[in-house]
């Protein structure tokens, strides 16, 4: 299974982007995608910027991943 992580860009320089996710800051590559900006939202896989999303899907992942690290244990 693959997971993809959602950011927000903090800053772009040239290709490559400093995110943030949940705090986490990380530089990733953005080849794939062109004319990011701060403040975009990004879905980050494997180091790679590999699609754009809405704040919304930002916002829901950050749910989906809040109710995962919430759920009990089997």
């Amino acid at each position: 299974m693959c997971v993809g992580l959602s950011a927000k860009v903090v800053r772009v320089d040239k290709d490559y982007a400093l995110v943030d996710a949940n705090g986490a800051r990380r530089t990733v590559g953005t080849q794939v995608l062109s004319d990011l900006e701060p403040g975009d939202y990004v879905m980050v896989h494997a180091g790679i910027a590999i699609a754009k999303i809405t704040e919304s899907d930002e916002e829901e992942s950050e749910h989906l991943l809040s109710s995962l690290k919430q759920a009990p244990k089997a």
